[in-house]
């Protein structure tokens, strides 16, 4: 009688070994997911209480830095952060949003969480680079031409911007192409490249039509500007001239290439 084929040897040793090790540890392995699954449930759970339900990470305080012109006190009131809240909880970007909105001064505000307790609020505030006097007041405008604030001082050191724009000829043709906010725009943009020696010097940024933009300094002397296009090499220009000529009243760089002094 022929004994068993190779097949039939295969299967009774199958059958003799038993299932698997890994299918007999398969209760185990179970347990072990089970067990590791309740406990990430509870630290996520112990997680949310704790950031959402316990008193362990609420707001308690708000701090303020950067400010210059604008006193903590204002910031903090603007800002209406809620004292109390979850610190997770907090609208980092609603706040952010308020404050440049109750604030126009601020330019930028950056708004962080300071883990367990506090907000804090890094204030930047716009600097004026030219002020448009209105009544008794004055308007500051910024280097982007925003008109931030007005206040009952002059600040100090920031030229005056004067509009001498006249109702015809060509420069009221000027006022009718660029439109006024425009015309602003160029002044500060003039304004942002006045070397500094003569920036510190200068009372007034006079706008008569785009291609002409004059400054007043504080002696009485004038710089014809012309407009805001090529003005860093305006500025080369003019802080070289001034040196080779330092008896001179009037300077133009309107033309940089071409400057011109004259007056004693």
């Amino acid at each position: 009688m022929a004994g068993p084929t190779t097949a039939e040897r295969g299967e009774r040793q199958q059958e003799s070994s038993g299932p698997p090790a890994g299918r007999r540890l398969g209760p185990v392995r179970l347990r072990t997911v089970v067990v590791l699954a309740a406990a990430l449930v509870l630290a996520a759970s112990g997680t949310v209480w704790l950031l959402y339900g316990s008193g362990w990470t609420r707001v308690e305080r708000v701090s303020v830095s950067g400010t210059r012109v604008l006193t903590p006190a204002q910031v903090r009131e603007a800002a209406e952060v809620p004292v109390g809240a979850p610190l997770i909880s907090v609208d980092t970007e609603g706040i952010a949003a308020r404050l440049r909105r109750k604030l126009p001064r601020i330019d930028a505000v950056d708004v962080v969480r300071s883990w367990p307790h506090g907000i804090g609020l890094k204030v930047t505030e716009r600097t004026p680079v030219l002020i448009v006097q209105k009544g008794e007041n004055f308007i500051e405008v910024d280097d982007e031409g925003v008109r931030f604030a007005t206040v009952s001082r002059s600040p100090k050191g920031v030229p005056a911007l004067e509009l001498a724009l006249p109702r015809s000829g060509s420069s009221a043709a000027s006022l009718r192409r660029f439109g006024q906010d425009r015309l602003v725009r160029e002044a500060v943009r003039v304004a942002g490249r006045i070397p500094a020696a003569v920036a510190r010097d200068t009372r007034v940024v006079k706008v008569r039509s785009f291609d002409d933009i004059s400054l007043e300094l504080g002696d009485g002397r004038t710089v014809a500007w012309g407009s805001g296009e090529k003005s860093a090499q305006k500025a080369r220009t003019l802080t070289a001239l001034m040196k080779a000529a330092p008896d001179a009243r009037n300077f133009d760089v309107s033309v940089p290439t071409a400057p011109a002094s004259s007056g004693s």
